[in-house]
């Protein structure tokens, strides 16, 4: 039973006789309340509250919770209302809440945990959209409970996950104190379908007896704002800590490049290409059985599966090996970094690519990269993309995408002469974009003949590659592909 005062972010503003009443009520009804919750600042400053702790404890199964919440931030006293809390008669079990100011905070809510467990139960948590990984991880770290929203309009502090969210998303029930953390680094990712993919990734693996040596998982987001100071000090500190058992992590704009200056930092080792590429998607931390530090030889890993995926892709629609690309005409639209990744694995295979873009001088600094690595690469103007004979064509730019759908990066191509005249088949025709599944590009390309392949077979393989490389087990790609298509369906 709560009855949260305006002062932590509650709505009564009654004096102490009415409160108590309140609470005399609870304890006075049909069922026991299990704990009644009362904020230790109220306790300390409120004779009335303080003289009746004792009779309302003594109407609860388990006791009082003692609480103390700060909405704005972490409060400066906070180890000294923790310890207040847990050396008064009267808590039962302790409970702590404020605003993150990071996911760093997340930590000090753990250690609050691991340092109080064995002396009263306790809760701490942190609120906000930095806070969820101390309401997921609650469990882990020995916290006596955690708290979920009925449905998403029902919360009761920002940044509550959903009961749903909580239990078959974030996989609550299956969470031990051994449960590796993996999560997706980026900023915002509050949008991302990684946490659903890898979680239903870890589901499947759970249902296979037949997996050695598995020890679970979970998978986050991990929202790090933009600047390398924030990303070091961050990850660093998930690395670091002690029981965290942090595997790994997806990493997402704006974050590549600074994974691999991290993982450089830290004398770890960096894909040769993913370096040439200058951005990296995937860190690793390996760990030894049994051991919470990462092992001493090559703890760390960066790489980058968004590459090998578009590769994977590609060569399964045309029916061929990765090395049957050399001397193949390959389009590619865009000038980004995403399409900095798709230059530099195709030309790596030998093939000639043609980097079409608005502003010349970006696909000029593509060629100046990247040409001359196995491949040829030169640069044209996206105007000319008309007038193409590759047997490959990749969108690497965000036309297309959900909300705009009728849009497309190649106006005009499919009209008239078809491609398939020009070079002698239909080409091959990839969009790295997966919302919608199918954009107009794909669409226009599958009328005119074109074999397609959708950004959501790129996104499942990249995702595929992350999920064997922290696992050591094949991933359930069905599973994936269902749970993609699930998500842009709805």
């Amino acid at each position: 039973v709560t009855c949260r005062t305006e002062a932590e972010g509650g709505a009564f503003i009654g004096d102490g006789e009415e409160l108590v009443d309140r609470y005399r009520a609870a304890i006075g009804g049909t069922r026991k309340p299990i704990a009644i919750d009362v904020e230790l600042l109220r306790v300390e400053q409120d004779p009335t509250l303080a003289a009746a702790l004792g009779e309302l404890s003594a109407g609860c199964e388990r006791g009082l919770i003692f609480s103390t919440h700060d909405f704005t931030g972490r409060p400066a006293d906070l180890t000294r209302r923790v310890a207040d809390m847990a050396e008064h008669p009267h808590c039962a079990i302790v409970k702590a809440a404020w605003r993150a100011r990071s996911l760093r905070d997340n930590l000090e809510a753990f250690d609050l945990m691991r340092e109080y467990r064995s002396v009263k139960p306790i809760v701490a948590l942190c609120m906000g959209e930095f806070g969820l990984p101390s309401r997921v991880l609650a469990g882990k770290f020995g916290g006596w409970m955690t708290f979920a929203a009925i449905d998403a309009d029902k919360g009761t502090a920002p940044g509550q996950p959903t009961l749903d969210e909580i239990k078959r998303l974030y996989r609550w029930d299956r969470i031990t104190a051994r449960t590796p953390v993996y999560g997706v680094v980026g900023w915002p990712v509050g949008h991302s379908l990684s946490p659903h993919i890898h979680n239903a990734g870890f589901d499947a693996l759970d249902e296979q007896s037949s997996v050695d040596r598995w020890r679970g998982g979970v998978y986050l987001p991990m929202p790090i704002a933009d600047a390398w100071e924030q990303f070091k000090a961050t990850v660093g500190a998930w690395v670091d800590y002690d029981g965290l058992d942090f595997g790994g992590c997806s990493v997402t704009i704006p974050h590549k490049a600074h994974l691999l200056r991290f993982v450089a930092e830290r004398d770890g080792g960096v894909e040769t290409l993913s370096d040439a590429i200058g951005a990296a998607n995937t860190l690793v931390v390996s760990r030894q059985e049994g051991h919470h530090e990462p092992n001493d030889e090559s703890a760390m890993r960066a790489f980058n599966t968004d590459y090998a995926a578009a590769l994977d892709a590609v060569c399964a629609a045309m029916g061929i090996e990765h090395a049957m690309l050399q001397g193949v005409r390959v389009g590619v639209i865009g000038g980004g970094g995403a399409a900095a990744a798709i230059v530099a694995a195709f030309a790596a295979q030998g093939a000639t690519v043609v980097v079409y873009n608005r502003t010349m001088s970006k696909a000029d600094a593509l060629v100046d990269r990247f040409n001359g690595n196995t491949g040829k690469v030169v640069a044209a103007p996206l105007d000319k993309l008309c007038d193409t004979c590759c047997a490959v064509l990749i969108n690497c730019t965000p036309v297309g995408m959900h909300p705009n759908v009728d849009a497309t990066p190649a106006e005009g191509l499919f009209d008239g002469e078809t491609l398939e005249h020009r070079i002698g088949h239909p080409p091959v025709v990839f969009d790295t974009i997966y919302n919608p599944a199918e954009t107009r590009l794909l669409r226009e390309a599958k009328a005119a003949g074109c074999k397609t392949v959708s950004g959501v077979e790129m996104f499942v393989r990249q995702a595929a590659g992350q999920f064997t490389a922290w696992t050591g087990h094949a991933a359930p790609m069905d599973v994936f592909e269902r749970v993609v298509h699930a998500s842009l369906d709805h």
